[in-house]
């Protein structure tokens, strides 16, 4: 949003109220801060907030579209590292990365997922842990993921599968 106001108070009052009216609801309710473990995993994905340094490190793999659920709200594109996608976790190192779509084909990071496919951990079998937290599985994809929202706050939570400031 580009603003010119000169000048006095009143010229400042008016800016914040422009500013104000300019984000949406959700944006003016403080978000909790994230745990300190998915801050340390959000600062290590930095470098990731373009999806060309993305791509470069191995996350090239466009695996959906945009993914949306109505009132729950939208995922985004993930891009995997397939090289990634062993069965094995890394806390600082998601097999996906979650990107919405903006304008003029910009992709904004939004969150990750982490993932371990049915053939390394059988949908019988005990669902991996991670940040104290369980996967859930997912039958479409044959895998237990885990979202979580790392450059995106999200109301339903920060280990949510949708969110609804997310959007397609």
């Amino acid at each position: 949003m580009s603003l010119r106001v000169r000048g006095t108070i009143g010229g400042a009052l008016i800016a914040v109220a422009a500013l104000a009216a300019g984000c949406g609801s959700d944006d003016t309710v403080a978000s909790p801060p994230l745990p300190a473990d998915v801050e340390t995993l959000r600062q290590s994905l930095d470098a990731f907030t373009s999806l060309n340094l993305a791509k470069a490190a191995g996350y090239s793999t466009a695996i959906t579209d945009c993914m949306s659920n109505g009132d729950l709200g939208a995922m985004g594109v993930h891009f995997g590292n397939t090289a990634l996608i062993d069965g094995t976790v890394d806390p600082l190192r998601p097999e996906v990365l979650i990107y919405e779509p903006g304008v003029g084909g910009d992709m904004n990071l939004v969150g990750v997922e982490f993932v371990v496919p049915y053939a390394a951990v059988p949908k019988t079998g005990t669902p991996p842990q991670l940040f104290g937290q369980k996967f859930t599985q997912n039958d479409v994809f044959q895998l237990w993921g885990l979202h979580v929202w790392t450059h995106r706050s999200n109301p339903s939570g920060v280990f949510a599968s949708w969110n609804p400031r997310v959007h397609c």
